[in-house]
C-alpha cells in the first residue's frame, strides 16, 4: 500500500513541473508578442505625427470647431461683431431684428404714460399708487407667449386708426391686489392668493376696468405723435387664445410695476412692429421738448401773419364746357353762350377753391358781390 502511494506522489510531481514548464513557456510568448504589437503602434503613431506637423494632412482636416471658436470666425464676440454673449446662430437670427433703441420717440411716448398712469389709477383705486418702467425691450412674439407666467391675464386691443391689435398682461398679484383695493381691502395687509382656479366673473370684470383706464391713458399719450384710438377686444387667460400675431414677428415689450403701498404687480404692454408700422416715420423723429418737436412761440407768430395775407379771389359768373374740336374751329367774332342771368348766383373763389357765393349788382362805379351763402367749411 505504501509503495502505491510513493508512484502516486512521485507522478503528481511530474506533472506539476511540467504545467510550471508549459506556462512559462507561454507566458514568455505572449510577453514578446504583446510588447511588439505595442512597439508597431507607437511606431505608427509617430509617422501619423509627422506627417500631420509637415503637411497639415487628414487629422488636421478633420478637426471639429467647438462653438466659441465659431462665434470668433463669424465675429460675433463682444470684440468683433458687438452683439454681446449670444451665440453666432443667435445673432443671425435676431439680425433682423429692429431694435425699439431705433425708434426714439417710443420712448417719449411710454415716459408720458407712466406719468399719466400715476394719476389715473390713484383716481381710480383711490390709494396712493406709483407706476415705474422697468425696461422696455425687442422680442419676437412666439418667445413672449411661452414666457407669460401662469395665471394671468392678457387683454387684447385694437388700435382703430391703425387696424392692428396689441396685447396687455396683468400678473396674478396685480389681479390680487386691485380686486383687494376695490373691494375695500385692508391697507398694509399683502392681497390673499387663491391659486389653482379659474378668475371668476368679479375679478375680471374690475382688471377690465383697470385695463379700460390703461388704454385710455395709452391713446392719450400717443395724441401729440398721432390720433389713436386703443379699444378693448376681449380677456384671455390661455396664451394661445391671445396670439394676434405670427410667432417670429418682432414686438417692443414694456415692462410697467405698479405699487400700492405693500400690494401691487406687474403689467406688460406688447405691441407688435406692423401694429406701429403707419407712425414709424413721426417714431424715427428725435424727441425736442414736451410739445413732441412743435415749437409753440413760432406757431402762435404764423398764425398771426396768416390773418394779414392778401390772397386773389376771382368772382365766376358762369361756366360752360366746350369739346377741344370746337375750341380749335373758334375765329374772331365767335360768340360763346352763357346760361347765366342777370339774376344768377356768382362764384367766389381763391385758386380752384370756391368760397362763397352771392349775386351780382353794382356799388358806386364798381361792380360788386354781395355774400350770401359759405361754401368753405
Amino acid at each position: 500500500m505504501s509503495e502505491d502511494q510513493d508512484d502516486e506522489e512521485i507522478d503528481d510531481d511530474a506533472m506539476a513541473a511540467e504545467w510550471a514548464a508549459m506556462a512559462d513557456e507561454d507566458d514568455d510568448g505572449d510577453d514578446d508578442a504583446m510588447a511588439a504589437e505595442w512597439a508597431a503602434m507607437a511606431e505608427d503613431g509617430e509617422e501619423d505625427g509627422g506627417e500631420e506637423g509637415d503637411g497639415g494632412g487628414d487629422g488636421a482636416s478633420a478637426r471639429v470647431l467647438n462653438q466659441d471658436e465659431i462665434d470668433s470666425l463669424l465675429g460675433f464676440q463682444d470684440g468683433g461683431g458687438g452683439l454681446g454673449d449670444k451665440s453666432g446662430i443667435e445673432a443671425i437670427i435676431d439680425s433682423g431684428m429692429v431694435s425699439y433703441e431705433r425708434l426714439p420717440m417710443l420712448e417719449v411716448v411710454y415716459d408720458r404714460l407712466v406719468r399719466m398712469m400715476s394719476t389715473s389709477l390713484r383716481n381710480f383705486t383711490s390709494d396712493n399708487v406709483e407706476v415705474s418702467l422697468d425696461n422696455i425691450t425687442s422680442i419676437r412674439f412666439g418667445d413672449y407667449l411661452n414666457s407669460i407666467p401662469l395665471p394671468a391675464m392678457l387683454a387684447v386691443f385694437k388700435a382703430e386708426e391703425w387696424d392692428n391689435y396689441g396685447l396687455i398682461t396683468v400678473d396674478s398679484s396685480l389681479i390680487y391686489s386691485i380686486v383687494d383695493v376695490l373691494l375695500g381691502g385692508r391697507r398694509g395687509t399683502a392681497a390673499m392668493r387663491i391659486e389653482g382656479r379659474p378668475y371668476t366673473t368679479i375679478e375680471r370684470g374690475l382688471v377690465q376696468r383697470m385695463i379700460s383706464v390703461v388704454l385710455a391713458d395709452l391713446s392719450t399719450a400717443f395724441d401729440p405723435l398721432s390720433s389713436v384710438t386703443f379699444r378693448f377686444d376681449r380677456l384671455e387667460t390661455n396664451p394661445r387664445f391671445a396670439t394676434i400675431a405670427r410667432p417670429a414677428n418682432a414686438a417692443i415689450l414694456a415692462r410697467l410695476r405698479i405699487d400700492m403701498e405693500d400690494r401691487g404687480g406687474r403689467l406688460e404692454l406688447m405691441l407688435p412692429y406692423a401694429t406701429l408700422e403707419p407712425v414709424r416715420e413721426l417714431l424715427l423723429q428725435m424727441f425736442m421738448g414736451e410739445k413732441f418737436g412743435r415749437d409753440s412761440i413760432w406757431e402762435n407768430h404764423l398764425a398771426t401773419e396768416l390773418w394779414f395775407t392778401e390772397v386773389e379771389v376771382e368772382a365766376v359768373l358762369d361756366e360752360v364746357f366746350v369739346p377741344l374740336n370746337d375750341v380749335m374751329d373758334w375765329k374772331v367774332g365767335t360768340q360763346l353762350m352763357l346760361q347765366a342771368t342777370p339774376e344768377s348766383a356768382v362764384t367766389m373763389r381763391c385758386g380752384t377753391v370756391p368760397l362763397f357765393r352771392g349775386p351780382m349788382g353794382r356799388r358806386g362805379s364798381a361792380v360788386a358781390v354781395r355774400v350770401d351763402e359759405r361754401l368753405l367749411e
